[in-house]
């Protein structure tokens, strides 16, 4: 087989979204497959749109994913010599051509065509043939390059994805490959690039069917070989439309911020679009064992938000807590936290993800240990009663000299109700209260290991 040479090629126009990031992990993941290479381009000739904190956003955005990159970025801004020199050659060849038509003049040709009912495309005014005579040079007018696209016959590719694809000819116009100013154009530096950097399998969004015909052509007139293409289908949102702000968090690095951790996105990316039977939770490295191009749907995707909620769920407790410790402190900070004479923050995270879906959850449940409890008197005179205080004031009392791990605690627990005839809730309750001044916690002989027997006894001896 072919030696693999896979690209990701997006546009510095904004963030790095997901259907980008998808598109970026299969194309990664085949040519991790394969023992091939994985390029990234930055295609930012769109000099109004492009920007460097899209640059940037980008970047961020691969390296919080994890897909690393064999070779680049390059960055299509400085290539401009190797495009003019290919410009130069086509012009030479007669596969390109100066078209000195004004904007206006071809807005004008395409406003004809639409009233009488034809396509709208450049009319070939200034495309060269045998025995034509072309118009006048205007004098101070500098022109444009145009590809001399092939007038008949057909464009057929096999898509890798939705199958055989053929276009006609007559489609397709002959664009625009070079501005007045010499700036070459998006299409025609797809194709070059492809070429020069030797890319055999190119993946991306199905909006860029209608661009295949086209650098299929160009890569024909240059002499280069053609790789083979794949569209995939868009991510939709839940409500069946094409997936936007509305639908909540699109760019990929508004993930981390609210807690999503990588390995979860890339796991639920993979399998919008894709399967391997019906595994559902795989590492990188066993989807790039399996991952090939024969099993990528040609159905659009739904973007589930629960769904990816129950995969960071399950990636959050596989994590290592000191890994989470620090995700989680900078928010925990933010929210008043106080970490001085408190657990150890990894314990208590060990403690508390079973049930997170994300970071911020986690953290948020984790502020019970790091702020001063402040009980609700009403509910404190509720659950803290006479017949209670007895065996709370014996707690403390053992407190003083019991060993301070979770089985002799919650032992310990159990000899004081059955003493003084109580059920666990009767004790728990208020004790949760007085310690984090919330009725809902884990276990509470976890609790108090965590919190330590200082901390405990004070908490507890304010309120008896």
């Amino acid at each position: 087989m072919t030696v693999v040479r896979t690209r990701f090629a997006p546009s510095p126009t904004g963030y790095l979204h997901l259907g980008g990031a998808r598109t970026a992990l299969y194309s990664w993941a085949f040519a991790r497959h394969f023992g091939g290479t994985f390029i990234l381009r930055i295609e930012d000739t769109d000099l109004e749109r492009s920007t460097p904190e899209a640059v940037q956003a980008i970047l961020d955005g691969m390296r919080w994913l994890g897909l690393d990159h064999d070779e680049g970025p390059f960055y299509q801004m400085q290539r401009m010599d190797r495009y003019r020199e290919v410009v130069a050659q086509m012009l030479a060849a007669g596969t390109a051509y100066l078209c000195y038509c004004s904007p206006d003049e071809v807005e004008a040709m395409r406003e004809r065509m639409r009233a009488a009912g034809e396509k709208p495309r450049y009319d070939g005014t200034w495309r060269p043939e045998p025995g034509k005579t072309l118009p006048s040079v205007p004098g101070e007018r500098k022109p444009v390059v145009r590809f001399k696209n092939p007038l008949d016959g057909e464009v057929t590719w096999d898509d890798v994805v939705k199958g055989p694809i053929t276009i006609g000819n007559k489609e397709l116009d002959d664009l625009v490959i070079a501005r007045p100013d010499g700036t070459p154009t998006y299409n025609f530096c797809v194709a070059v690039d492809d070429w020069d950097m030797g890319i055999t399998h190119v993946l991306r969004g199905d909006d860029h069917v209608n661009n295949t015909p086209r650098q299929i052509n160009i890569l024909r007139a240059i002499g280069a070989p053609l790789p083979l293409y794949g569209h995939l289908p868009m991510i939709l949102g839940a409500d069946g439309e094409k997936l936007s702000k509305r639908h909540g968090a699109v760019s990929v690095m508004e993930y981390p911020a609210k807690g999503y951790l990588p390995e979860a996105m890339l796991n639920y990316l993979a399998r919008l679009g894709w399967s391997h039977g019906d595994d559902e939770v795989f590492s990188m490295a066993q989807f790039c064992e399996w991952f090939n191009l024969d099993h990528l749907t040609r159905s659009a995707a739904q973007f589930n938000q629960e769904k990816l909620a129950w995969l960071n769920n399950h990636y959050i407790k596989q994590a290592d807590n000191a890994r989470l410790a620090e995700l989680a402190r900078a928010h925990m900070l933010a929210s008043g936290a106080v970490f001085e004479d408190a657990p150890a923050l990894p314990a208590v995270l060990a403690l508390m993800k079973e049930r997170a879906n994300t970071v911020i959850e986690l953290a948020d449940a984790a502020m019970l240990f790091y702020r001063a409890p402040q009980p609700d008197a009403a509910l404190l005179a509720q659950h803290l009663t006479d017949a209670v205080k007895p065996a709370l004031a014996q707690f403390a009392e053992r407190c003083a000299s019991v060993e301070w791990s979770k089985e002799a605690l919650g032992a310990m627990i159990k000899e004081v109700l059955a003493a003084n005839g109580l059920k666990m809730p009767q004790m728990a309750m208020p004790l949760r209260l007085m310690l984090t001044g919330q009725l809902q916690t884990p276990a509470i002989d976890a609790v108090l290991q965590l919190f330590g027997r200082e901390t405990v006894l004070a908490r507890v001896q304010k309120h008896l």
